[in-house]
């Protein structure tokens, strides 16, 4: 049975599943939606006999449903593939009693990687299925990972350009000079004076912008999303879920309906998002917990149920988390109020008005399958240390965060659960925050200097992905101001056309 899509805000209805992941955001600037979340049509008993290629085709059939068997084996193949440092592809670790799933194994070390490997390929078949003639331009503003993970995916992909923006002081170095080196023709990467959310809203705002679409357009572009406000980037992430559960079963370290809770570090809300539609499809999930870091105001929104992005904007040691407007919420929100597009049109117009707006008895009632945490910077480090000491385990600083969220909330609720921790990148991406974390302080500040250092305490050798930043040349130079994104986005295009 095909399974269209339809616009958070009302505007589009009736549209295909590759149109979606082509276009990336609606024309009324909402979110695409499937009509309906689909069961998986294979048993927990089934799932546990598949690898994670199988698992992918399972889960993403019953959403891509213009896609051919044919078309979509091949999209996944080619994204989960020796690029991938493991077979499993995103294997689990039982530490402590809690299971990391590591989402970290792909080619930039982090979650992203799990989505972004496959986009592209979804997206160049979407263009020959709907005989798209322009260059597709990937356009993105990345809180630090999205943007290397992207450039990846895409680099010298035939028919496709990608630019990304990222706050200049925003992200690690090692993040930094991730984007930096990328290599590809079709690769551009612009530092941005100023934070996350100037960058996602200026993307935003270049999308709405009819006239410069028609001037793109006479360029021979035009312009897509590689950020998770894609579906195309939604429903891959659904994929990792379902499979750690069916590996769970599969190693009866849980029965065949037993809840399994879920803990995810949560910035844009895709992730957990990508969980929540999981446990639609029929994955036996308990509580969604979503943890916070300093700026919290998804844990504010679902304590209160009143969302407010006017507070301080924090720069914390869990950068990809730096986020005051999570875009992702949007389509949770469109589900809370039984798909009532006006609905979720008026909240998202109170956000951009006044930077806040509160939701009714009945949609929190709705979200009870969520509750939230979060932890503060010293908390996160105090985690991080706790759990290399107890069990030589190291996990990066936003996989810290949902280990301490996670440790609050059992105390609290006395909830035994089994656990999973959704582990969104490798330690190396942050070796400062790591080392002194579990070290105490250290008088060299440069990133890369400290790379030998934690390979010495954590006995993990140092990923590829990080040794190329010593030897490759910086290829981006690009800077500019929020004011400044379009004017930049057409004079590089117009300059580096083929």
């Amino acid at each position: 049975m095909e399974l269209l899509y339809e616009s958070t805000r009302g505007g589009e209805r009736n549209v295909t599943a590759s149109q979606a992941v082509l276009k990336g955001l609606a024309d009324d600037g909402g979110l695409y939606m499937p009509e309906r979340i689909p069961a998986l049509g294979v048993s927990l008993e089934e799932l546990a006999g598949m690898n994670y290629q199988e698992t992918a085709y399972e889960v993403m059939k019953q959403f891509l449903t213009d896609y051919t068997e044919d078309e979509l084996k091949y999209c996944i193949s080619k994204a989960y593939d020796e690029k991938f440092d493991t077979e499993e592809i995103a294997p689990l670790a039982k530490v402590g009693g809690v299971y990391f799933l590591e989402l970290f194994h792909g080619k930039t070390i982090a979650f992203k990687d799990m989505a972004l490997s496959i986009l592209p390929y979804l997206m160049t078949v979407a263009a020959k299925k709907q005989k798209v003639k322009n260059e597709i331009v990937i356009l993105t503003a990345t809180s630090g990972d999205t943007g290397k993970a992207a450039m990846a995916g895409f680099a010298d992909v035939p028919g496709t350009r990608i630019l990304v923006f990222y706050p200049r002081d925003g992200v690690s170095r090692i993040q930094e000079l991730q984007m930096l080196i990328q290599e590809g023709e079709n690769t551009f990467v612009v530092g941005l004076e100023g934070n996350f959310d100037d960058a996602q809203t200026g993307v935003k705002e270049l999308f709405h912008d009819k006239d410069f679409a028609r001037e793109l357009e006479s360029m021979g572009y035009q312009l897509s999303s590689a950020n998770s406000i894609n579906i195309g980037r939604l429903i891959p992430q659904i994929v990792y879920y379902v499979y750690a559960c069916a590996r769970l079963y599969q190693n009866g370290e849980i029965g065949k309906d037993e809840k399994v809770n879920v803990v995810v570090p949560t910035g844009n809300f895709g992730n957990i998002l990508a969980a929540y539609f999981a446990k639609q499809m029929g994955i036996p999930f308990g509580q969604l917990i979503c943890a916070s870091n300093d700026n919290k105001v998804l844990y504010d929104f679902f304590r209160t149920g009143i969302y407010d992005k006017n507070r301080e904007f924090i720069l914390t040691t869990s950068p990809s988390m730096d986020i005051l407007v999570s875009s992702n919420l949007e389509r949770l929100l469109y589900l809370s109020c039984g798909r009532d597009a006006k609905m979720t049109k008026a909240l998202m117009d109170q956000l951009s008005a006044g930077g806040c707006y509160e939701i009714t008895p009945s949609m929190r009632e709705f979200m009870k399958d969520f509750c939230s945490g979060y932890a503060n910077m010293k908390e996160n480090a105090a985690q991080i240390r706790h759990i290399f000491e107890d069990t030589g385990y190291l996990v990066d600083p936003h996989t810290g965060v949902a280990a301490a969220v996670y440790e609050d909330y059992r105390k609290e609720r006395g909830d035994n659960t089994k656990t999973i921790i959704a582990s969104t990148a490798s330690p190396y991406k942050f070796p400062k925050t790591v080392v002194e974390a579990v070290a105490g302080s250290v008088e060299d500040t440069d990133e890369m200097a400290l790379i030998g250092r934690l390979e010495e305490i954590s006995g993990v050798p140092v990923p590829e992905a990080v040794r190329e930043l010593s030897e490759k040349k910086i290829r981006h130079h690009l800077v500019c101001r929020p004011e400044e994104m379009k004017e930049t986005v057409k004079s590089t295009f117009s300059n580096k056309r083929k």
